[in-house]
């Protein structure tokens, strides 16, 4: 147990930053936290938290500067939970997110292959495709922004610099309007009141945003009024919902839509590749470095027309429909049957014929393929934060496939899956990390893997 108490104050050199981005110290060798520190800075800090492994700090005086530290572009930055890298610089973030990703695939999976440095993007501002406000009520007036951090208060915002421009304007253009008519706003901690998210979707390519209104009931009133202030305030609105959510529930988006305004879908593309997107539909936030990714994905796949490609928690298709003109078949698996239809209607839509989709959970449906003795030649798997389910990376290697690509937007669950993936007989070849979503700490990547012939 550390000597150090809450409300102590130390003198701290940064060695390293962990990965939601607090600097790393060492006090007579027990671990520092401190928050709002950058490797290589020496910082007064003060003690806010102390356990028997590690202690929590905030920074209270930079003794020396890190070359990499800048002013926070956006006035919110300290206070928002939406940005946490704003004092770093973009050149410093890349280099974080690769250390993070090489000490994850090191320590937690004992793994060490080539790491290439971070793919990051020429502007890194008003990237983000989709936005999702809550909504709340201070002095009886609407408060609509992001939440603090590790906090339900609302953080009010008038404008945000990695949304689109068009999901700011509709940020304003509904303000205006629960500020106009008085509409009653949610109260989580109650249950009572109407209007809890304001979530908006916009398709870069086409320039189509859709607005969805996330509401505690079944209508709302002054609904001509909103969809007039929308059309006049929001360029390229073409589609607004009501969306149902009646449950108390830290979720944001109910099973139910009601389109009120505009066309079902909006439409957006990943190279050559047309989607069409509901209020429900999973898509990648950053369309710019979402094609880098894929792109990557094709690299690595280097895929010659006679391939079978196995899509792993493929979504609405993005990765399969992407490689489709390149292999001689295609087949996603996913567990959300919404997603599964999306993935069909893409496919026709682009006029793909060699991508079959599978419904279901794919812990029991790669097992069964397995079984069958289905033989891909690539699987790309790109499952949610928690990574692969023991079933699908025991089945994965059964298929015997020349080469795995890991698609993995959680450097931990990446790490432990690929070191349990060369338990089973997979060399790890290159991992690319990806900046999907600048100014934050999270990194997407790629790794390749190859079947080690015996």
């Amino acid at each position: 147990m550390s000597e150090l108490k809450v409300g102590q104050t130390i003198e701290a050199v940064v060695e390293n930053m962990a990965h939601e981005g607090q600097g790393i110290s060492r006090i007579d060798g027990f671990t520092v936290f401190i928050e709002g520190a950058i490797f290589g800075e020496r910082v007064i800090a003060e003690i806010t938290k102390v356990t028997k492994s590690y202690a929590i700090a905030k920074v209270k005086e930079i003794i020396n500067f890190s070359e990499y530290r800048k002013e926070p572009f956006c006035l919110y930055a300290v206070i928002c939970g939406g940005c946490d890298l704003q004092h770093l610089s973009y050149e410093g973030q890349l280099i974080f997110k690769k250390r993070i990703v090489e000490d994850s695939l090191h320590r937690i999976g004992k793994v060490f292959p080539q790491i290439n440095d971070t793919i990051g993007m020429e502007n890194p501002l008003n990237y983000r495709n989709k936005a999702q406000y809550p909504v709340g009520n201070k002095n009886n007036l609407p408060v609509l922004g992001f939440f603090k951090k590790r906090s339900h208060d609302i953080v009010p915002i008038n404008y945000c610099p990695i949304q689109s421009h068009q999901s700011n304007e509709a940020l304003l253009a509904v303000k205006e309007w629960l500020e106009k008519y008085k509409i009653p706003i949610y109260d989580e901690i109650k249950h009572e009141g109407l209007i809890r998210h304001i979530v908006t979707r916009h398709g870069f390519r086409t320039g189509e945003v859709m607005v969805v209104i996330v509401i505690n009931g079944e209508d709302i009133p002054h609904k001509k009024e909103l969809i007039e202030i929308l059309k006049k305030k929001v360029k390229g609105l073409s589609s607004v919902y009501l969306n149902v959510n009646t449950r108390k529930t830290n979720v944001i988006l109910g099973e139910k839509n009601l389109l009120i305004y505009g066309s079902e879908t909006i439409t957006e593309y990943i190279g050559n590749i047309k989607f069409s997107l509901s209020p429900l539909s999973f898509f990648q936030v950053n369309p710019v470095q979402v094609k880098v990714l894929y792109d990557k994905v094709a690299e690595f796949a280097d895929l010659k027309g006679d391939e079978t490609v196995l899509d792993v928690y493929c979504g609405i298709g993005t990765i399969a429909l992407y490689l489709a003109d390149r292999a001689k078949k295609v087949i996603g698996i996913e567990v959300v049957g919404d997603a599964v239809r999306d993935a069909r209607e893409n496919a026709k839509t682009n006029g793909i014929k060699n991508a079959e989709f599978i419904e279901g959970e794919a812990e029991k449906i790669m097992p069964e393929l397995a079984k069958k003795g289905i033989k891909p030649d690539v699987i790309v798997v790109d499952p949610p934060r928690k990574g692969c389910e023991k079933e699908v990376l025991s089945a994965m290697s059964k298929m015997q496939p020349g080469k795995i690509i890991y698609v993995s937007c959680n450097p931990a669950t990446l790490a432990r899956d690929l070191g349990i993936l060369k338990e089973l007989g997979y060399e790890v070849k290159i991992v690319q990390p990806v900046d999907m979503f600048p100014h934050t700490h999270h990194v997407e990547c790629v790794a390749l893997m190859s079947r080690v012939e015996k």
